[in-house]
């Protein structure tokens, strides 16, 4: 598959594709447009899913995670990556061109639609690492002049970026407690293990929110928590995510059905990684398998 096939096919999956990047409509921006359910976002940190926008300066990555369910190992589409503002500007049009499918059907919450409108977050989240854009300090800061908190999600390869990064909350994915485990789960393009371990120690030091999300999945990387908890001591996070591998897209070549925990097992993984940590389990959301750890620094809600 060539760069044009590839622009198609995510074209085909929903994604809007703007220079090197793209936006796309989930499914809970779909149900809370219908006046539904939200995202466990919403519920850990009060983001309404109708007002957030999804998206990524860029769709390369330099892993290969086995529970990634994006098709991070297609060819990547030629877009070139944009300046700031006229991404930005691309992004939230292509976002309002997303909204406009809603009008006139008789299942939209109006009141939800007006909303969505004046998008208020931005999850820098979709898909790909958001730290290979050239430009990502000023896009974090230009989503902050317009109003809009950000939260980044970022592997934690590029520590010199994070550094100067002020996002309203910032996240590093850990998908493994050693550097065996993490080549063996993420697959990565290079020696990036000590990498990771320095973003950690970054995370420790940073002013904005942070937080450390770990996807969990049965037989490849729930060992003992207690293991996982020494190298989160290195970040100190605010707060931790612990959430299921799910079993969806590009993931099931890779992994089978049986690699999913059921909400129960998470609970308990983050029960007892949480007593490792020193940390509290702050809140839950069965129909994700999340759980949330917190260090009880600060608030979780951003109100929003």
């Amino acid at each position: 598959m060539d760069g044009i096939e590839a622009r198609k096919t995510l074209t085909k999956q929903g994604y809007h594709l703007v220079g090197s990047g793209a936006v796309k409509p989930c499914l809970w921006l779909n149900r809370s447009m219908r006046g539904g359910d939200q995202c466990y976002k919403h519920h850990f940190y009060g983001i309404s899913s109708h007002r957030c926008v999804q998206m990524t300066p860029t769709l390369a990555c330099n892993q290969l995670c086995l529970h990634c369910w994006r098709p991070i190992d297609d060819p990547i589409p030629g877009g070139e990556p944009q300046e700031p503002a006229s991404f930005l500007d691309g992004i939230l049009h292509e976002q309002l061109r997303i909204l406009s499918g809603y009008k006139g059907s008789q299942t939209t919450d109006q009141a939800r639609l007006a909303e969505a409108g004046e998008p208020k977050h931005v999850a820098i989240s979709l898909m790909g690492e958001p730290t290979l854009y050239p430009y990502l300090q000023e896009l974090v800061e230009l989503v902050a002049k317009r109003g809009m908190t950000s939260f980044v999600v970022s592997n934690g390869t590029n520590p010199e970026v994070l550094e100067s990064l002020k996002p309203t909350q910032l996240y590093l994915s850990l998908n493994a407690p050693d550097e065996e485990t993490y080549r063996r789960v993420s697959q990565p393009v290079g020696d990036l293990w000590p990498r990771i371990q320095e973003s950690l120690a970054i995370l420790r030091k940073h002013s904005c929110r942070s937080v450390v999300r770990m996807t969990v999945a049965r037989g490849l990387n729930m060992g003992p928590p207690e293991e996982f908890a020494k190298v989160l001591a290195l970040a100190e996070p605010d707060f931790v995510e612990v959430k299921a591998y799910m079993h969806l897209g590009r993931s099931r070549a890779r992994l089978s059905r049986d690699a999913m925990p059921e909400h129960a097992e998470v609970l308990d993984y983050a029960k007892r990684l949480g007593d490792a940590l020193g940390y509290e389990l702050s809140t839950d959301v069965p129909l994700s398998r999340v759980a949330l750890l917190s260090s009880g620094r600060i608030p979780r809600s951003l109100g929003l």
